[in-house]
């Protein structure tokens, strides 16, 4: 089973991607399953609009997709009733983009919604790579503040701040990692190679339509020094374990 854990749909400012072209996509490339986010403008401040949409698309994609909830904080109690309402229309997981979103993830705006994301044992994606707002270091802080929580650092910090990504990972054990856009001969062997890493920390994502879904897969596939079964983990085994009871049926 393949599942590309974060793809944004909807129209962006430089790129756009369909449900009807991300299945294809899928399909032509034997990506089984693939997790949804709304699109920039729907994560900045449309949140309704976005959560609507990605949960409209997993409902009508016969399996293959699930949603991601987003909610800017600086709504206050008003974000934390739109994830509310994504949760009831089939949303599986809270993406926070603190760039987009404007604010900083250790300023304490963001803690209720993680709150939220406790109470329903979500995990949580968190874009990072832009400083001085979504940086690896800060990130693995925020998830040793709240070990109850599993988060995906989306981009791995990519590309300037890769640097951080292994520090962050070894000082907060609930952090994973994405492997979009990080090459597997020097960032993604650091992490399969570190003992405290390990592939078992390790997340498949295409990050579509930002990138060439083909190469983010073809990166996975093609990682040398780790076993088939370290493969079949980063490439779903591991998504599938921080979905935990959210995991849809048809994804096991």
């Amino acid at each position: 089973m393949i599942i590309d854990a974060h793809v944004r749909l909807g129209v962006g400012r430089e790129v756009a991607l369909s449900v009807d072209d991300l299945l294809a996509t899928m399909t032509e490339l034997g990506i089984d399953r693939a997790l949804v986010a709304p699109d920039e403008r729907c994560t900045a401040f449309a949140n309704r609009e976005g959560n609507e949409t990605v949960c409209r698309a997993a409902l009508v994609s016969g399996g293959r997709l699930a949603a991601y909830a987003v909610a800017n904080p600086w709504a206050g109690p008003r974000a934390v009733d739109d994830l509310a309402r994504a949760r009831d229309a089939g949303a599986v997981a809270l993406a926070v983009d603190p760039v987009l979103q404007g604010f900083d993830v250790l300023d304490g705006l963001l803690d209720p919604l993680l709150a939220f994301a406790s109470e329903q044992d979500w995990f949580v994606y968190l874009r990072t790579g832009t400083p001085p707002s979504a940086l690896p270091l800060p990130v693995a802080t925020l998830a040793r503040r709240h070990p109850e929580l599993s988060f995906l650092m989306g981009r791995s910090g990519a590309t300037d701040f890769w640097i951080d990504a292994a520090p962050a990972l070894r000082y907060a054990p609930n952090l994973y990692a994405d492997t979009s856009y990080a090459p597997w001969d020097t960032v993604l062997s650091e992490f399969a190679r570190d003992e405290e890493i390990g592939t078992d920390r390790c997340v498949f994502s295409t990050d579509a339509p930002y990138t060439v879904p083909r190469a983010e897969l073809a990166r996975v596939q093609d990682w040398k020094g780790i076993t088939e079964q370290q493969r079949a983990g980063v490439l779903g085994g591991v998504v599938a374990h921080l979905l935990g009871r959210h995991l849809p049926p048809r994804w096991s």
